[in-house]
């Protein structure tokens, strides 16, 4: 008995130590998912990066059926990151910098309501800094409206494999060439100090 009692109170401090408060997630969708996965991944302070769905109506969706525009779903990308080491704020001046918030449904050449821009919080607090964060651009930095959806986060449908870490594994493809690397190369030079060398 005192064995199991022993064993209950490692296992409840295993789980109280395995928690950090400082360990978030966003969701960024702005354009194509290949693109926000590449330069959000090498950003200092974030742990994590995975392509997916939300934002739709049906569950598990396929990149073919989120591609038909049928599932209301937009392409994203959960960002796990310390906010200890990067912000909020920090993670929405790469994202409003390496997209056009102000074009409806479409990013360049990628057209479609899968392609809009969205970012997806978890609470008020992240809703009030997103809110605020669009304002200070809509009056300062655009001159067209931004047209960035805010939604309260509900779902994540993680992408099919081959979506997962594109941009490093195809680095020779001329979406990639011609498309995300000026992206990064855009955030690199703009926003050094939030990089990884």
């Amino acid at each position: 008995m005192k064995l199991l009692s022993i064993l209950f109170t490692l296992n409840i401090m295993t789980i109280t130590t395995d928690y950090n408060p400082n360990i978030n997630t966003i969701y960024f969708g702005g354009g194509c998912f290949w693109c926000v996965e590449a330069v959000f991944e090498d950003a200092k302070g974030v742990i994590d990066v995975v392509s997916g769905y939300a934002g739709g109506e049906i569950k598990n969706p396929s990149y073919m059926q989120v591609s038909s525009g049928k599932t209301k779903h937009a392409e994203v990308c959960k960002i796990t990151y310390d906010s200890k080491r990067i912000s909020l704020e920090q993670l929405l001046e790469i994202f409003f910098l390496t997209h056009d918030p102000t074009t409806l449904n479409r990013q360049g050449n990628d057209r479609g309501e899968h392609y809009r821009s969205i970012i997806l919080f978890n609470n008020p607090l992240e809703e009030d800094i997103i809110k605020e964060y669009i304002k200070y651009l809509d009056n300062h930095v655009f001159d067209n409206t931004i047209v960035t959806k805010t939604e309260l986060f509900t779902e994540f449908y993680k992408a099919e494999d081959y979506h997962q870490g594109y941009y490093k594994l195809n680095k020779d493809q001329q979406y990639c060439k011609l498309i995300i690397s000026p992206k990064i190369i855009k955030a690199r030079e703009k926003l050094n100090k939030y990089y990884k060398k």
